[in-house]
């Protein structure tokens, strides 16, 4: 993905959330709604998801060392995992937590105007917000449905956003029926039933993150379309005749690793071997530019063994 646009869906995210969250602290502190409690921590802990994506970022861009070879491009996956799994945890279980205490002990809605004014407010902020992640992504997304671009993205940040967005707008619709059930009904339980919907919301937004970025963390390879770019950019047929078994791996959103076993002649030479090497790894770099570590090992081609061979993952 481009990490420009990652970022710039992060920043206007992270501005779109720190006003919200303030206006909805506000808002609560003069209207005691239990809905926009909830909806201010769900905001404070979505400024500190983007926080964590801007410093997984950050710390992903350090140079390889000895004790870490290949380079830092992982920690985008580790802090992305940390924002699904620890903040939307805790704004979720927050939000259950008050919405239960709200519906136990109900006391009513003052200043209704407040959250109702804020929360409108919210929606416009987050529109804008959601607007610039789905752009960005769309950029990247190509001909995927949105449920497929955020099943195989591999880069954490525009999936989390773009799920962040969507459950702040939800959420916000869901604190505007609470309020609005409260006020008309004058009965304030309506506003802890809100609460509560929006914790189920942020709980099962959590779980959708978790299970993405943990397939992120385990190790994913290349998409289809990169791995059939590699295989072409391999064989040459003259020396390279065929690929008898390759692995790929992401190393980062943006770095790839190809380890493949090809066929050569029986009759090349070291020389013409290593050349031919060179050559492939050139044809590869140039048909998949994220593919920066590569290692290829020649092979006689054998039929029997190739087939005993461990099925490919790509």
């Amino acid at each position: 993905m481009s990490a420009s646009g990652g970022t710039k869906a992060i920043v206007a995210a992270l501005g779109a959330n720190l006003a919200i969250a303030v206006a909805k602290f506000v808002a609560f502190a003069f209207s005691g709604s239990s809905s926009m409690l909830a909806e201010g921590v769900h905001s404070l802990a979505d400024s500190g998801n983007q926080g964590l994506l801007l410093l997984g970022g950050k710390r992903a861009k350090r140079a390889a060392t000895a004790e870490h070879p290949f380079g830092y491009g992982r920690e985008r996956y580790i802090y992305g995992f940390l924002v699904s799994i620890v903040l939307f945890t805790i704004g979720g279980v927050f939000a259950l937590y008050e919405g239960y205490e709200k519906i136990q002990h109900p006391h009513p809605l003052d200043n209704w105007y407040w959250p109702v004014g804020v929360l409108l407010f919210a929606v416009i902020a987050e529109g804008f917000s959601f607007r610039t992640a789905i752009k960005e992504s769309n950029e990247l997304r190509g001909q995927q449905s949105w449920a497929q671009f955020i099943r195989r993205a591999k880069a954490p940040e525009l999936p989390v956003v773009l799920l962040e967005d969507f459950g702040a707008l939800i959420g916000l619709v869901l604190a505007l029926c609470g309020v609005g059930l409260t006020l008309a009904t004058d009965n304030s339980v309506w506003d802890g039933i809100g609460t509560m919907c929006i914790g189920t919301l942020l709980v099962l937004i959590a779980l959708v993150l978790a299970a993405e970025t943990k397939s992120l963390l385990l190790g994913e390879a290349a998409g289809p379309d990169q791995v059939a770019k590699i295989r072409a950019a391999l064989v040459d047929g003259d020396v390279v005749t065929r690929v008898i078994h390759m692995r790929t791996l992401h190393l980062g959103p943006e770095e790839l690793l190809v380890a493949a076993k090809i066929a050569v002649q029986h009759d090349d030479t070291a020389a013409e071997v290593a050349r031919a090497i060179d050559a492939a790894e050139a044809r590869i770099r140039e048909a998949v530019p994220i593919a920066r570590v590569i290692y290829l090992e020649p092979d006689i081609y054998d039929e029997k063994a190739a087939t005993a061979q461990p099925p490919s993952n790509t």
